[in-house]
């Protein structure tokens, strides 16, 4: 028996020792020169997705250096104008592959390799491949400097680390090493009953519960009547030190009389599983009041999450009439920072009083199943295993607006809308397009295609969609008069705008040549680098012809003088 135990300790030292080195803590730097501290942590609940990654603080401004966090190349470069905006990858020997996001401007070698491609493509966003002897790296080597391009919300670097499988990793594994002496905050707790059975303090619908904080930071919660199948979810974050930002936690787990049910950690996951974010929270609350609970039970079979780990009964509690039971739900940081939330539960059958009301419509969507809705103006169709669950669909179309249920259920992939314009002409038809209408009660245009005599469009967005027409043309505005000497100026700059649909493109050209000109979409903003080529002579013509994505264009031409030297 002795023996037994022995091996059985050797065996399970030689996995954690195995599970350690998955993971080596001495072969990254970190990526910045300057002091680490976070405004998002890697896992934390965003707009439909987790993030992917370490978002670091550059001190509110742009233009810090970023290095190679170790030797390497360059396998991979975006530019795109939302999304990373100005991004790098970079292969390592050891098979990880580091991802640099929101650059302002890459290295001298890496600028020149780039633009080198947009000119010979004729286009500032690019996604080029390099080849593995093309941008060597050293460890520590200068890559680029920080910036604020793409989606980014304010200056930062956006850090990843992903496996060879292109999973993405929490780059604290790997000894990246963040201040963190803050406990993480649990804010409320929710009580959700399975099925129709089920009831917690004589209610069928989901309740919050009261809670009590201690001295150290724990809670406990007035005591809870329940029966049957019920789960419980936490509205909480974590802070590190040197920010205030509301963080995401690394690790929570629920256990019911010292039995664990529920546990997830945030380390590891894939690209192709994050939506399942709108399933791991309570998404109909978080449409409602913009709060993301995040639940310790899995209730749709849809959601195919790794990152949760020891499901018991899919983390759903089962109350006996007249028992006890002591709910522990942990929360911890990446640091080990712990809080914890109590909740007794008394076992009592008793008469529910407030039931779940539900509206039903002529229309049952069953989530396995296709569904197709519509009239002789639109159609819409969801491909089957698209919702999380079987629900009453909303639909209606009043003078042209066609509402798709509401905000309150999550999508979980794309579905198709289809609008009959057989009744317009073709004139009108080039500036028509489909249009949603956003949280501000405004209607934006949705990517629009035109075929045969329909328009469609795919969304995962359920809500208010209509048609709309386009018939003005984008604005083009200098920041330069007429004729005006530019001899000290490193950079050309006009402002681009459309009012309706949005920039779909834009060129430029100098005496007739082709330019790079960078866009900022948040500034609306196109700017060339003098820099770049130089133009013989002088005076010089500049040319910009923007379009919108219904094809209205502009052409904006104005002379200038610079000598190059």
């Amino acid at each position: 028996m002795i023996k037994k135990i022995t091996l059985f300790i050797f065996l399970s030292f030689i996995g954690l020792l195995h599970s350690q080195s998955n993971y080596p803590t001495d072969y990254f730097i970190k990526p910045l020169e300057i002091p680490l501290v976070l405004s998002g942590t890697f896992g934390e609940l965003r707009s439909n997705h987790f993030h992917a990654g370490l978002d670091i603080k550059t001190q509110q401004v742009t233009g810090h250096k970023v290095v190679a966090a170790a030797d390497g190349y360059v396998s991979r470069i975006k530019i795109s104008h939302w999304g990373y905006g100005k991004a790098l990858y970079i292969t390592h020997p050891n098979g990880y592959t580091t991802v640099y996001g929101h650059l302002k401007k890459f290295s001298p070698k890496i600028e020149a390799y780039v633009k080198k491609q947009q000119y010979l493509k004729k286009s500032y966003e690019i996604h080029l491949y390099p080849k593995s002897n093309e941008l060597k790296l050293n460890k520590g080597e200068l890559i680029a400097l920080s910036g604020n391009s793409g989606s980014s919300g304010g200056p930062h670097l956006h850090f990843e680390i992903r496996d060879v499988k292109a999973n993405i990793l929490n780059p604290m594994l790997f000894g990246i090493q963040i201040a963190d002496h803050k406990k993480p905050t649990i804010q409320s707790a929710f009580a959700y009953t399975k099925n129709d059975t089920s009831q917690v303090n004589q209610s069928n619908k989901n309740i919050e519960l009261i809670l009590k904080r201690q001295k150290n930071g724990d809670l406990i919660a007035n005591t809870v009547y329940a029966h049957g199948e019920i789960g419980i979810g936490i509205n909480a974050y974590d802070r590190l030190d040197g920010a205030n930002n509301h963080n995401g936690l690394y690790f929570m787990d629920l256990n019911v009389n010292g039995k664990k049910l529920f546990e997830i950690t945030f380390d590891k996951f894939s690209f192709s599983e994050s939506r399942f974010i709108n399933s791991y929270i309570d998404y109909e609350r978080y449409a409602r009041l913009n709060q993301k609970v995040q639940k310790c039970f899995v209730d749709h079979p849809m959601n195919k999450l790794s990152l949760y780990d020891n499901l018991k009964n899919k983390g759903f509690i089962h109350i006996k009439d007249s028992l006890d039971y002591k709910v522990t739900i942990t929360t911890k940081d990446f640091k080990g920072n712990t809080t914890k939330l109590i909740i007794p539960i008394k076992g009592k059958k008793d008469t529910i009083l407030i039931g779940e009301k539900v509206n039903k419509t002529p229309y049952l969507f069953k989530a396995n199943q296709e569904n197709n809705i519509g009239d002789d103006m639109v159609k819409v169709h969801f491909p089957k295993n698209l919702f999380y669950k079987d629900f009453y669909f909303d639909f209606s179309n009043e003078n042209g607006v066609v509402k798709l249920h509401n905000k309150t259920v999550s999508v979980h992939s794309y579905f198709k809308i289809t609008f009959d314009v057989s009744k317009y002409n073709k004139e009108d038809l080039k500036y028509m397009f489909i249009a949603k209408k956003n949280k501000s009660k405004k209607w934006y245009y949705v990517s629009t295609k035109h075929k045969n005599n329909t328009l469609y469009t795919s969304s995962k967005n359920l809500g208010e969609y209509t048609l709309l027409s386009d018939l003005e043309k984008p604005v083009i505005s200098p920041f330069f008069k007429k004729d005006q000497w530019l001899t000290k100026s490193n950079y050309l700059k006009v402002k681009i705008y459309d009012k309706k649909t949005g920039i779909k493109s834009y060129r430029g050209e100098i005496d007739g040549q082709w330019i790079l000109m960078e866009y900022d979409p948040k500034k609306n903003i196109l700017t060339y680098d003098f820099r770049d080529k130089k133009f013989t002579g002088t005076p010089h013509t500049l040319k910009v012809i923007v379009k919108d994505y219904v094809n209205n264009s502009t052409t904006f031409t104005r002379t200038f003088n610079k000598k190059f030297n």
